[in-house]
């Protein structure tokens, strides 16, 4: 009994059963095997070596129309090229028939011809060694050793007057037709056309830089430098302009909060319009400043 919380119940335990149904006392002995008797194999009483009506078997890549043995002919027919049956034309090679024997590697030089040795040419084929043509001999051979040279050879033929005699008797040489006679040419005696073409391009390049310096004389004849006076006098009215706006922008530096947009515009435009004047005063204090007489006062070139 199991204790519950104030009850009491029964507790039943499952032990499971164990069939053991293959266990007899009859199977000791076990039975004898019967064999199974196979029927006998099928045979046809056709011949096998009969080739087939109207068959399209090997007819690929030959003249023979689409069907053979129309008539049933139970032979081959005699003197044709023609067989049905082909030797691996179904399934191939049988597996492993055109795998190389390890044992028979390729060796180096086993497919190229043996060359005989020179000892060997010599004994067979001693003409083979002879050379086919000589070459001709450029220079004159070597004198020997036991050749003797010529001495006391003097002549009294005076060369000089001889070259001379022959080439003022020598008749002038005749000029063939197809040598050029290049003095008269089409264009001979004059200028290539390529050299008039460089020289066009050099001209318009002179014109183009004598009429950019022609322009800049004509501008720079209406400017002059600007005195130190009127220089001064300039410098004067900057600073003067720049303490006033100085003046103002200091007056709103205590605010430091800025919540309008027009306190940061004017803070803005303040900070801008000293960096202005303090850039022109800087120009201002260049040796040379020109400007133009036309217009005083406008764009100033400063040197």
């Amino acid at each position: 009994l199991a204790q519950g919380f104030g009850t009491q119940r029964p507790v039943f335990f499952h032990t499971p059963t164990v069939m053991y149904e293959d266990e007899s006392i009859y199977k000791i002995i076990p039975p004898e095997v019967m064999p199974v008797q196979k029927p006998p194999m099928y045979r046809s009483q056709h011949r096998g070596t009969v080739p087939p009506s109207s068959s399209t078997f090997g007819l690929a890549q030959t003249s023979r129309p689409g069907v053979t043995n129309m008539q049933g002919d139970s032979d081959a027919p005699k003197g044709s090229n023609h067989v049905y049956k082909k030797p691996k034309a179904t399934f191939g090679p049988a597996p492993g028939s055109t795998r190389t024997d390890p044992g028979q590697i390729l060796l180096r030089g086993s497919k190229a011809p043996q060359v005989e040795s020179l000892g060997a040419m010599r004994q067979k084929n001693p003409e083979q060694l002879q050379p086919s043509s000589l070459k001709h001999k450029v220079k004159p051979p070597v004198p020997a050793s036991t050749e003797k040279p010529i001495m006391n050879l003097v002549t009294a033929k005076d060369f000089i007057t001889a070259n001379a005699v022959e080439n003022i008797l020598a008749a002038p040489k005749k000029v063939t037709r197809d040598a050029k006679d290049y003095l008269h040419k089409a264009d001979y005696g004059k200028v290539p056309g390529y050299l008039q073409r460089i020289k066009a391009d050099i001209n318009e390049e002179y014109e183009f830089i004598r009429a950019m310096q022609e322009q800049e004389v004509a501008q720079q004849g209406n400017m002059r430098v600007l005195s130190d006076d009127e220089r001064g006098a300039m410098i004067e009215g900057l600073k003067a302009r720049w303490e006033h706006v100085n003046t103002d922008y200091q007056s709103s530096t205590h605010i430091t909060k800025l919540d309008t947009v027009g306190k940061v515009r004017r803070k803005e435009q303040y900070e801008s319009t000293l960096a202005q004047i303090e850039k022109d005063i800087e120009k201002l204090n260049r040796k040379y400043i020109f400007v133009d007489n036309d217009q005083y006062g406008g764009d100033m070139m400063m040197g």
